[in-house]
């Protein structure tokens, strides 16, 4: 008998539900699991082209790790060092910068930034927290990422996790369509196909799309001699997942930075608006378009929501969970807006009862039924006279026995 649809859907809600519950009780210990499950996936296609090469899954998936951890270990030798120093040196001059500003528009506006008035106060009050804050703030931050980067369970369980995945990945996926419900799993194939479409999509699109333009920010203002331009670059590069986002913050602090340090020399400070501006024109008129496409399905204000809701909601598990889930969300919400607007609730008109079984009909040459009642009763009388013989001959058989 065919369950219903109203409790399949309730036992995956239900099903959904202790899967939230558990990663929101589960968080810090599962992120490790998580971001090795991410690593994985990431890395999967790059496994498959290996395979296809001729190497075999095994020797795939070792050369892909020993390339990973070369990478990893020069990241955090080489660039998390550089980008923790000018960190902390932009945060112990940010309340001289600010001081400096203020200063200039008093001495262009003092009409309206004066010491009396709310804007010069604002500014002041900003001035001097921070020059009182940022020192603790700083060693905070500092020592958080650093506590962060030498965790044993990113360092060790991470890429553990991973190579075991990513060796197993294909089987995985296998074993799992096998466990789909089988009424529902063309469906639920299709669904999953387009995640994957949105999901790889956006992540390896964008990821190389950040890639690509951090190296122009931060090389391009090294090479100005901006002062911080490593970090700036950086950061505006891993802030342009959201249109105009990075550009604009990596902008205005490069441009502010820039006043304050080459003041009296527009040409650099033109150099530095070029850096972004060019950055900008490449990356809305060719990288996006070409590298990440139309096709993945993530609105920026969408992406924005996802990132609020589920950080607010799972914290930093949260956050690493938004864009798949999201990605994940799009494409349900797409397909039930699909199937709302293929409903009756929506045309106003209720389809047509589907048709029954069909009665099926056997065309024969005249006389084959009668011709085969005939042999069926002749049939039947064979086997009625062959019972009454049988029992006549047991019924002369118990009268007389000794005749057997």
């Amino acid at each position: 008998m065919r369950i219903p649809i109203h409790k399949q859907l309730m036992w995956w809600g239900v099903t959904t539900a202790i899967l939230l519950l558990a990663m929101w009780l589960l968080g810090n210990a599962i992120l490790p699991f998580i971001l090795g499950a991410g690593v994985a996936y990431l890395l999967d296609p790059v496994a498959d082209r290996l395979e296809r090469l001729g190497l075999s899954r095994v020797m795939a998936v070792t050369v892909i790790t020993v390339g990973v951890v070369l990478v990893a270990a020069g990241i955090i030798v080489l660039v998390v060092p550089l980008m923790l120093r000018q960190a902390a040196a932009l945060i112990e001059t940010a309340p001289e910068m600010i001081q400096q500003a203020r200063m200039f528009l008093i001495s262009r506006f003092p009409q309206f930034v004066s010491a009396n008035t709310d804007i010069g106060t604002t500014l002041t009050d900003l001035g001097t927290t921070m020059g009182e804050q940022m020192g603790t703030l700083a060693s905070q931050v500092l020592s958080s990422v650093g506590g962060l980067i030498s965790a044993i369970a990113i360092l060790v369980i991470v890429p553990v996790v991973a190579f075991y995945l990513l060796l197993d990945w294909d089987h995985m996926v296998a074993r799992v369509d096998t466990l789909l419900p089988r009424e529902h799993a063309p469906t639920l194939r299709r669904l999953s196909r387009e995640i994957d479409e949105a999901l790889s999509g956006f992540v390896r699109g964008q990821g190389l799309v950040m890639l690509i333009l951090g190296t122009w920010y931060a090389f391009g203002l090294m090479i100005v001699g901006l002062p911080f331009g490593f970090l700036i670059g950086v950061m505006a590069a891993l802030l342009s997942f959201i249109p105009y986002v990075g550009v604009l913050i990596g902008g205005a602090t490069a441009i502010g930075v820039a006043l304050f340090s080459f003041w009296g020399e527009p040409l650099w400070i033109g150099l530095v608006v070029g850096i972004f501006a060019i950055g900008q024109i490449v990356e809305g008129n060719y990288l996006q378009p070409k590298i990440v496409g139309q096709h993945v399905g993530l609105h920026p204000v969408w992406l924005l929501l996802a990132l609020s809701v589920f950080g607010a909601l799972f914290g930093f598990v949260g956050l690493v969970m938004a864009v798949p889930l999201a990605a994940a969300l799009g494409v349900i919400a797409r397909f039930l807006t699909q199937r709302y607007q293929d409903s009756a609730l929506f045309t106003g008109q209720a389809l047509p009862p589907d048709p029954g079984q069909p009665t099926l009909v056997e065309i024969v040459p005249r006389g084959t039924v009668a011709s085969a009642i005939r042999e069926a009763r002749i049939r039947a009388d064979m086997n009625r006279a062959h019972g009454r013989i049988e029992m006549m001959r047991e019924e002369l058989t118990r009268k007389h026995p000794e005749t057997d």
